[in-house]
């Protein structure tokens, strides 16, 4: 471990996540500057140079650092299979770089994966923590379709949208990853042991906080600025009008992510801040196909959305202008058939024996009237035909 990183790892005990002053202080004097400044024996110099708090706070952050020992902290996450990545080392996100002074300091990883490869090609699912039926089916039919593409599934193992979306990608033999707001060591919710233990096997468990350490209603919060950095585009599924899950929506479009939202019924109070986001920049999606038409690489479209095809689609425009003309629930004589398609009669009786062939059309005596239609647009045979041809 270089003296950049052990400096860091100390500072995951000594500043939250987020904290954007003491960012500008680690931008300003680099980890070791700063831990130094912190550890009381630069007490002097630190208090004149490390402005933005006041003496109480300041004096807060120096117990920590005096409390921080980075190298037992390693040998802990290394017992349970984790491992510190920080800016500078080959597995660091430079996306998290979008984050200025709230960039976290450093990442504790569970699982063997390399995050900077799979962050490339990452989509967030978030949404409610009491969903519905309907949220969670959605979000495990996504999950399991971004997957199956080759792209990796970011959330935050909470109940609801979160564990959906893990269990979608898991299930589909995918790629996902969870960003907590606790130590990754950690069974944050207690429910999720078994689903994080899963999810370490298959993928990653990421945190800034250092193992043992426990979430906090702020940290939450705080944890949802990496996943919107993190992933190319952020989807959620359902969230109420104050859910967690639209900060992450709108943290990601002030970073320039793509922000997605899964419509759901209008009477659905879990939807109505997806409809708010809906109403504003992000984009509706309904699958992950649409979801990757967005976020992936020019070429990745979509399939054509198109309801069935109906026989009366394949006629040509001249034949059909003259079904058209053809007045519903009577009979028509030829001149007013022409005169209503704005074609000669000659032309039309030939369009008119095509759609009789095809079974639109039938003659009674010297008129022409419309066949009755089964409501997809096949042709109902169960009458005989009339007219003789």
């Amino acid at each position: 471990m270089t003296p950049e990183v052990l400096a860091r790892v100390a500072l995951t005990r000594v500043l939250e996540p987020g904290e954007e002053i003491g960012g500008r202080w680690l931008r300003e004097h680099g980890a070791v500057g700063l831990i130094r400044l912190l550890d009381g024996s630069e007490e002097e110099a630190g208090a004149g140079v490390l402005d933005g708090v006041g003496a109480d706070r300041l004096a807060g952050y120096r117990r920590r650092a005096a409390l921080a020992d980075p190298r037992r902290d390693l040998e802990t996450a290394a017992e349970v299979g984790c491992r510190f990545v920080c800016p500078g080392s080959a597995q660091w996100p430079t996306q998290l770089d979008d984050l200025g002074d709230a960039r976290p300091v450093g990442l504790w990883l569970r699982g063997r994966p390399d995050l900077r490869t799979w962050a490339l090609r990452s989509v967030a699912l978030v949404g409610a923590r009491a969903c519905t039926p309907y949220g969670a089916h959605m979000a495990q039919t996504l999950a399991a379709g971004l997957t199956e593409r080759g792209w990796v599934v970011v959330s935050g193992a909470a109940y609801g949208i979160d564990a959906a979306a893990h269990r979608g990608a898991i299930a589909s033999g995918g790629a996902t990853a969870a960003v907590l707001a606790c130590g990754v060591d950690v069974a944050y919710p207690r429910g999720h042991s078994g689903l994080l233990a899963r999810i370490a096997a298959q993928g990653l468990v990421i945190g800034e906080l250092p193992p043992g350490s426990h979430p906090t209603p702020s940290r939450f919060v705080l944890r949802n600025r990496v996943i919107a950095a993190l992933t190319r585009g952020t989807v959620v599924v359902e969230a109420a009008h104050r859910s967690g899950s639209l900060v992450t929506a709108r943290r990601a479009r002030e970073l320039g992510r793509l922000t997605m939202g899964v419509p759901g019924p209008a009477t659905s109070g879990l939807s109505a801040g997806v409809h708010e986001l809906l109403r504003g920049e992000a984009a509706l999606v309904t699958d992950a196909a649409e979801v990757i038409e967005l976020v992936g690489t020019i070429g990745e479209l979509a399939p054509a959305r198109r309801g069935p095809v109906l026989a009366r689609d394949l006629l040509d425009r001249d034949t059909a202008r003259v079904l058209e003309a053809l007045p519903a629930g009577r009979l028509a004589n030829l001149e007013e058939v022409a005169l209503a398609a704005g074609s000669g009669t000659d032309e039309v009786i030939g369009r008119l024996y095509e759609l009789h062939s095809l079974g639109f059309v039938e003659r009674l005596g010297d008129g022409w009237q419309l066949t009755r239609q089964s409501p997809g647009g096949g042709i109902q045979t169960g009458g005989a035909r009339r007219g003789g041809h």
